[in-house]
């Protein structure tokens, strides 16, 4: 099974939770995963995978630029339904607690609605996500700064457990499309 995570990152926040994301999804067993910046992803190439994870920083509480742009580019796939029945998940960064970590993440969710993809989010009973209450994916809230440890444990576990759940998911619906068949 493909996985592709894209992501926007402005100063490495957003792109080491795309890491840690990518992390998780290759934990699970026959997962293949493609981790792009967003400045070096073509969208065709989504058309060949199983499930798509995207993400960047909240800008004012909504996406970024960079992935907007690039989320721009999907019409020829939406118009042909290539992304139909594709698994999606979301990921974001903001640098204030009330920095719009839910409407980036619903901002973000919305076009895979519109692709007819079904979204994989993150339920509480993951014990990184009990008090977090990021279920729509993962929205973590870091300081903006040039650190070395620009992401806690608990904000990276958040990351791999999105990552592993994505996999997971999309494997049981891989095996139910083929049984079905």
């Amino acid at each position: 099974m493909k996985i592709s995570v894209v992501f926007d990152s402005d100063n490495g926040h957003t792109q080491a939770l795309a890491e840690a994301i990518t992390e998780g999804a290759k934990s699970v067993n026959g997962a293949e995963v493609y981790i792009n910046h967003v400045n070096n992803a073509n969208v065709r190439d989504l058309e060949d995978m199983d499930a798509i994870i995207w993400g960047c920083p909240g800008h004012f509480g909504t996406i970024s630029a960079g992935l907007k742009t690039w989320i721009d580019k999907l019409g020829y796939l939406w118009a042909h339904g290539k992304l139909v029945g594709k698994i999606g998940a979301v990921f974001c960064t903001t640098a204030t607690t009330h920095g719009g970590v839910e409407a980036t993440m619903l901002n973000l969710i919305t076009p895979m609605l519109h692709q007819g993809m079904i979204i994989v989010g993150l339920p509480g009973n993951i014990p990184e996500n009990a008090t977090y209450g990021s279920y729509y994916g993962v929205g973590i809230t870091c300081p903006v700064d040039e650190s070395d440890n620009i992401l806690n444990q608990n904000d990276l576990a958040l990351g791999r457990a999105l990552g592993k759940r994505v996999a997971e998911t999309t494997k049981i619906v891989g095996n139910s499309k083929v049984s079905s068949q």
